[in-house]
């Protein structure tokens, strides 16, 4: 169990069921925390820019995050072929925001919940540009489909 873990159980442990006060002292610790992590990221990627120059930095990031970011960037493009620049632009780096914050995550299942956040704002801001997700992802399937079926 992780500190910040430990003194969230203590904290509920002490409080009970005065959860205002419990909230009130988790939320002073994950301030603090995030503080520290954030000192920490920049101090990271500091030490990682004397070594590698910024396409070796975005892949050893990818790596971290398992790749996430340019498997559903790719996949966005694959799903919506007709999207804008703009629109890829914005996608583009709403996932590398998810990946910044991915990396810091302490678990898979974290990293993963930062990206299914993006995703859910990506996908609303296709939907704003006049996107039926349901059926862009249904359409997808179909020429994915379509396609390993001409193979075989």
């Amino acid at each position: 169990m992780t500190p910040r873990n430990q003194q969230v159980k203590d904290i509920k442990s002490k409080q009970g069921d005065d959860k205002t006060t419990a909230n009130t002292q988790i939320a002073a610790i994950d301030s603090n925390v995030d503080k520290q992590l954030d000192k920490l990221h920049r101090t990271y990627l500091a030490k990682l820019s004397t070594k590698l120059n910024n396409e070796q930095i975005d892949e050893v990031k990818d790596q971290m995050t398992y790749r996430i970011l340019p498997l559903t960037y790719n996949a966005y493009l694959d799903e919506i072929p007709n999207l804008s620049d703009v629109q890829k632009k914005q996608i583009k780096a709403w996932l590398v925001e998810a990946r910044e914050h991915a990396i810091d995550a302490e678990s898979s299942e974290k990293k993963h919940a930062w990206f299914g956040k993006y995703k859910g704002r990506i996908n609303n801001y296709l939907s704003a540009q006049g996107y039926d997700m349901k059926k862009e992802a249904a359409e997808w399937q179909q020429r994915i489909k379509d396609k390993s079926s001409q193979k075989g």
